[in-house]
């Protein structure tokens, strides 16, 4: 059985020490989406939400979290990020809203939490902005899709 690398032997909690890894090109890609009415899809498209652009400013908010993953997640690393990108594409077959997002650093841990991170707070960002036109929205299938880097090399899971 693999033990727990947050776990000491005496089973308190801990940082990982990652100061032994070498530094290496890290990547992680991360996906979700946001599930809402049709009526409230429409309003998305055609830019009639009342707080004003959700898709703007939940690529914002998803780059910006991603870069306070740290100070969100207790026993993660703060990371020196290279690159985040988030992007949103409408999707009328949902209908509503696919999130991915991606990750990168040169470093000693993965960037797994910070794409996570950044599609958490863009969706949470989109359902803040457009709840007052449906109370129903779901927020769902937050996933890692990809990771590169590390021990573990490469990974891809959709």
């Amino acid at each position: 059985m693999t033990s727990l690398t947050h776990l000491t032997p005496s089973g308190s909690i801990q940082m990982v020490d990652v100061a032994p890894k070498p530094d290496t090109p890290r990547l992680a890609v991360a996906g979700g989406e946001v599930v809402m009415k049709p009526e409230t899809f429409a309003l998305l498209r055609d830019g009639q939400m009342k707080k004003g652009d959700p898709l703007t400013t939940a690529q914002i908010a998803g780059i910006m979290a991603a870069k306070r993953t740290a100070d969100l997640i207790p026993l993660c690393h703060p990371l020196a990020l290279t690159k985040v990108d988030v992007e949103l594409t409408l999707d009328e077959a949902l209908p509503g809203v696919q999130i991915t997002a991606s990750a990168q650093t040169v470093g000693k841990t993965g960037v797994e939490m910070e794409a996570l991170t950044a599609v958490s707070v863009a969706a949470l960002t989109i359902y803040d902005m457009t709840k007052a036109a449906e109370k129903t929205i779901r927020i769902q299938n937050i996933r890692l899709l990809q990771k590169r880097g590390g021990k573990s090399g490469d990974v891809t899971l959709e």
